[in-house]
């Protein structure tokens, strides 16, 4: 590996050490510059790979291994304009939380919280009995209520409804 390689991979370590870290931060901006840190190495990390400079692709008369291959590069041109776009939408999303809320920083949130520290939620239908949903369907109790009868709903069109008879229009 040469000089310019070596400090190049430096260089990404150093990017994306630091954009995890900016990551992990509370404040909404930092998380911004964070995620454009890791934008920049994987850049970076995308130019590296495509290999040493070679002459222009588009010129005849050299030869292939002479000449550099332009994938890294249009992908690279892409990962940019991704970039550029995820990070003014994240941008956005920070300034209005900021005005929304009054600051910048990411609160906690309580469910967060309690599997952060294994806690069980407390479930407002769970009387005692924390495995019991209130969605579930009860057939046989359904059934065995006395006197419940299943009324037939009608719509417009049929021939139940008031509107009159099927087919009879303006």
């Amino acid at each position: 590996m040469t000089g310019p390689a070596l400090v190049l991979v430096l260089a990404v370590a150093v990017l994306f050490a630091a954009g995890f870290n900016l990551l992990m931060e509370r404040s909404l901006i930092r998380i911004v510059i964070g995620f454009m840190l890791l934008g920049h190495g994987a850049n970076v990390l995308l130019l590296l790979a495509g290999g040493a400079a070679g002459s222009p692709p588009l010129l005849g008369g050299k030869t292939e291994r002479s000449m550099a291959d332009p994938l890294p590069q249009a992908m690279v041109l892409t990962a940019i304009v991704i970039t550029f776009g995820v990070t003014a939408f994240l941008l956005a999303l920070a300034f209005r939380s900021r005005i929304l809320l009054g600051e910048d920083e990411v609160r906690d949130d309580v469910e967060d919280r309690r599997v952060h520290t294994g806690q069980r939620r407390q479930e407002p239908w769970a009387g005692g009995d924390a495995e019991a949903d209130p969605l579930e369907e009860n057939t046989d109790q359904e059934s065995a209520e006395p006197g419940r009868t299943q009324q037939k709903t009608t719509g417009p069109g049929d021939t139940g409804h008031g509107d009159g008879a099927k087919g009879s229009g303006a």
